[in-house]
C-alpha cells in the first residue's frame, strides 16, 4: 500500500509534542534519538520482520500451488458483499492469477523511507511521494521471500497481477523498479493496474473487481487491510471496530487461505490510534507507590 495524507496528518497530530530530530547530512552516523525510529529499525533491520514476511509469501506460493488446478472459487469479494457478509464468485474457465500490492508487499521502499526518516518524519508528501515514483527504481528492495515465492507460482502456471496506488503516470517507472529486483513481466493495463486505471481515486476494489472479469484470482497478498477489501478503509471505522472486522468470523478462514498480510510496521490506517483505542479502561495498569 501507499501512505495516504490523511492517514499520514493524524498520525503527525498525535506526534505534534514529541521532539523531531533535525536531519542528518547523507552518509553520516548518529547515537540517540537521532537514530531511526523503531518502526525502521524492525521493518527493515530485524531478522523477525524477514522471516514474517518470508513465511507468508512462501506460504502463499504452497497455497497457490495447491489449488492452480480443478474446480475453485475467486477471492476477490463479489459486487455488493463485505467483509461481514462475504460473496465469492466461482472460476468458470477464467485462467488462475493472484494479485499483489507492491509497495511494502512487494518492494521496500528503502530510499523513500531513508529520506522519510533523516527528516524526522514529516507529514507524507505527494509531490515528492511522486518523485519518487518516476525516480526511486534502483533504491528499492524485494520484500524477503517475494522473489522466490513469485517465480513457484508463475512455475505452477498461474499469472501474476499487481495492483497499486501508485499513480498511472508511473507506470513505466513501476514496471521498471519491479524489474530491478529481479520480478519482470509487469505490463500496465494486463498484469499491472494503478490508480486511475479503472476508476479514479484510490479505491482498489474497481481494480480488483476488473482483475477479476479477466482472471480467475485465487490468492491476493498486500501490507494493508484495503489491499483485499475497500470495506476495511472505511473512515467511519473506529481503530476497534476496524481491528474486530479483520477478525471477523465471516473471513476469518481466508487468512492464509487466499489472503495473505504481509507485515508492514511503517505506515498504515492504524496510525491514528490513540490510547483509548489501544488499552481498554479496563485492562489499565499502574503500580502502586511504595509497594
Amino acid at each position: 500500500m501507499i501512505r495516504t495524507l490523511s492517514l499520514a496528518a493524524a498520525a503527525a497530530a498525535l506526534s505534534a509534542c514529541a521532539v523531531t530530530p533535525p536531519p542528518r547530512a547523507a552518509g553520516t552516523t548518529t547515537s540517540g534519538p537521532e537514530q531511526p525510529g523503531r518502526q525502521y529499525r524492525w521493518q527493515l533491520g530485524s531478522g523477525e520482520a524477514a522471516v514474517l514476511s518470508r513465511q507468508a509469501h512462501l506460504a502463499m506460493a504452497s497455497f497457490v500451488a495447491a489449488h492452480a488446478k480443478g474446480p475453485a472459487s475467486s477471492v476477490v469479494l463479489a459486487a455488493g458483499s463485505t467483509p461481514a457478509a462475504p460473496r465469492f464468485a466461482d472460476c468458470g474457465n477464467r485462467p488462475r492469477a493472484v494479485v499483489y500490492d507492491i509497495d511494502e508487499t512487494v518492494l521496500l521502499n528503502t530510499g523513500a523511507n531513508y529520506d522519510s526518516a533523516v527528516r524526522g518524519d514529516p507529514p507524507f508528501d505527494p509531490a515528492r511521494w511522486s518523485q519518487w515514483e518516476q525516480g526511486g527504481a534502483e533504491k528499492v528492495e524485494a520484500v524477503p521471500g517475494v522473489i522466490d515465492g513469485i517465480a513457484a507460482i508463475r512455475a505452477a502456471g498461474v499469472t501474476v497481477v499487481f495492483n497499486s496506488n501508485r499513480d498511472r503516470a508511473a507506470a513505466s517507472a513501476t514496471a521498471a523498479a519491479l524489474a530491478s529486483v529481479g520480478i519482470a513481466g509487469a505490463v500496465p493495463g494486463e498484469t499491472l493496474f494503478l490508480k486511475g486505471d479503472v476508476a479514479p481515486g484510490s479505491a482498489k476494489d474497481p481494480r480488483r473487481a476488473a482483475i477479476n472479469t479477466r482472471y480467475c484470482v485465487i490468492a491476493m497478498a498486500g501490507d494493508n487491510l484495503g489491499d483485499f477489501a475497500d470495506a476495511f478503509n472505511d473512515k467511519a471505522l473506529t481503530t476497534p471496530a476496524r481491528r474486530a472486522l479483520a477478525q471477523d468470523a465471516a473471513t476469518a478462514s481466508l487468512w492464509g487461505n487466499g489472503w495473505f498480510l504481509i507485515p508492514n510496521a511503517l505506515y498504515g490506517a492504524w496510525e491514528g490510534a490513540g490510547f483509548d483505542d489501544l488499552f481498554p479502561a479496563d485492562k489499565r495498569w499502574t503500580p502502586k507507590e511504595g509497594e
